[in-house]
This record gives C-alpha cells, sequence and structure tokens, in this order.
C-alpha cells in the first residue's frame, strides 16, 4: 500500500507544480499590457523553475518516499529588455514617444498554457489509474 501512497504522492506534487504553472501564465496573459508596476518600469514575465531529485540521490526507501516528486525549485523573472511600441498618446510614453511594453508573448503563452493543461491532466489520469490499482487490490485482500 506504500507503493499507491508514493504514486499519490509523487502525482499530487506534480499537479501543483502544473497548476502554479498555470496560475503563473494566467498571470503573465493578464499582464501583458501592464506598462506601470510598484516596481517601476512595465511588468516582467515569469516563469516556474521545477526540481526532482534522481532515484540515484536517494539513499532508501523512507528517505525515497519523502523526496519523491516535484518541487517548485524558484520563479525566474524574464530580464529580457523591454519590447519598445511606438505610441506618443500614451501615458507612459518617453520623449521619443516609445512605450515600453512587457518582454510577454501572448502566442507563447497559450502554447505553454496548453502544455501545463495536458500535463495537469496526464496527472490526473495517474491518479485515477493509482486509485483504481489500489481499490483492486484491497478488493483481493478480502
Amino acid at each position: 500500500m506504500d507503493d499507491f501512497l508514493t504514486s499519490f504522492r509523487v502525482t499530487s506534487s506534480g499537479l501543483s507544480a502544473q497548476r502554479l504553472r498555470l496560475n503563473i501564465i494566467a498571470e503573465n496573459l493578464a499582464n501583458a499590457q501592464t506598462t506601470r508596476t510598484p516596481e517601476g518600469g512595465p511588468y516582467k514575465r515569469k516563469d516556474p523553475v521545477f526540481s526532482a531529485k534522481s532515484f540515484d540521490e536517494m539513499l532508501s526507501r523512507e528517505q525515497m518516499a519523502a523526496t519523491t516528486g516535484v518541487a517548485v525549485e524558484r520563479i525566474h523573472v524574464d530580464e529580457r529588455p523591454p519590447r519598445m511600441q511606438y505610441d506618443p498618446s500614451h501615458p507612459d510614453a518617453n520623449a521619443q514617444g516609445y512605450v515600453a511594453m512587457p518582454n510577454v508573448d501572448p502566442t507563447a503563452e497559450m502554447v505553454n498554457m496548453m502544455a501545463a493543461s495536458r500535463a495537469y491532466e496526464s496527472n490526473v489520469t495517474v491518479l485515477n489509474a493509482s486509485k483504481a490499482m489500489a481499490m483492486k487490490a484491497l478488493e483481493i485482500g478480502r
């Protein structure tokens, strides 16, 4: 039964990681036109950085159960320069009439959102399969 619990733990960490990824993508899309932030300047695109322990690093079964899964290592802020767009009527335009726009590409964000959504769905499928196997294992024990 411990193997099933480990499977549930790994899958749930994957679900949490993909949910965070979807939330960050939604934040990027929502701020694709934000030219002024509390930090100053245009919004900067964010991306989660995931990490995992490799099986070679794990010494014992107990340690494996405690460390297996996906972890969010950090949230990376894209430091690329902003996209300059000519719009002299914009309140944030510089003296030449250019506005510093966020470095968010809505098309790329939508592709990332589709990938994150599919990864989330895959984790749900694994969770349901593990749950079904656990139920069948309990039926055998009757």
